[in-house]
Order: structure tokens, then C-alpha cells, then sequence
């Protein structure tokens, strides 16, 4: 009897132990080149399940450490969003997956501040106020390191 209960124990741990279907197998990650910009900061959005990512060249760097956060010439800013998703391989984990949205913001010669918005998402509407979005792009405060 204890053999027999010692078999079923393990047939059943056999078939629990394995994944047998891929729900991930969906879900494209997109990898963001920032090219010669650099990291500045992130944000999450727990509501809409998603994270940032700021990047920016070195004047874009100042304008956000200034007190004003007001864009100094020649500042190039991305703020690149993704859906986030939990992580198969981790257990309370997330991994960024689908690319949301870019946002860029450009300063040229002459000050004159200029906004893009690229849609790589279905869900993500276009935003009505380009001066709103700016104001919060510029609200981020740089990641200091150590």
C-alpha cells in the first residue's frame, strides 16, 4: 500500500512539476536603442501597468537638474514607455514587453522646444495638451548614483 500511495505521489508531482503550456509565448519584447543618449530616470504606473524610461543627451541632463526644469539648448529627451508583464522565471517579478509609446522632446539653437509622440500601441491615445506632456517630462529629476 505505501508503494502505491509513493507512486501516485510522484506521478503526481511529475505532472505538476512541468509546464506544459507557454502563456508567455505571445507576448514581444522590444528592446530600445537610445543610440548616444543616456539614461536619466523611470517611472511606473501601477494603474495602467506600465514603465518608463527617460533618456537624454548631457544638456538634457542640466535642464533637469536646474531648479527652473526648463530645456536649455540643444536638449534631446526620449521618454520611451512599455506594458510591463510578470516574469516567467521569477515568481513576483516583472519584465517590460510591449513598446507603448515614445516621446521625444527637442530644444534647438534657438530655444524653440519641439514634442513628438509615436503610437506603437493600440490603446494609447494621442495626448490633446503637448505643453502638459512637456511639463511632466520635464518634472523628472535625474537617478543619482552612487
Amino acid at each position: 500500500m505505501k508503494k502505491i500511495v509513493f507512486i501516485t505521489m510522484s506521478v503526481c508531482a511529475l505532472f505538476t512539476a512541468c509546464k506544459i503550456d507557454e502563456p508567455d509565448k505571445d507576448l514581444h519584447r522590444v528592446v530600445f536603442d537610445p543610440g548616444n543618449l543616456k539614461f536619466i530616470s523611470t517611472s511606473l504606473n501601477t494603474i495602467k501597468e506600465t514603465s518608463s524610461a527617460l533618456y537624454g543627451n548631457q544638456e538634457a541632463l542640466q535642464s533637469l537638474s536646474n531648479e527652473n526644469h526648463q530645456p536649455i539648448k540643444g536638449s534631446v529627451l526620449k521618454l520611451v514607455t512599455w506594458k510591463y508583464h510578470e516574469n516567467p522565471q521569477y515568481t513576483g517579478g516583472t519584465i517590460t514587453g510591449e513598446l507603448v509609446s515614445v516621446e521625444a522632446l527637442q530644444t534647438d539653437r534657438n530655444g524653440n522646444t519641439s514634442y513628438q509622440f509615436k503610437n506603437n500601441s493600440k490603446t494609447e491615445k494621442n495626448p490633446k495638451n503637448k505643453e502638459e506632456r512637456i511639463k511632466y517630462i520635464m518634472s523628472y529629476q535625474p537617478v543619482t548614483r552612487p
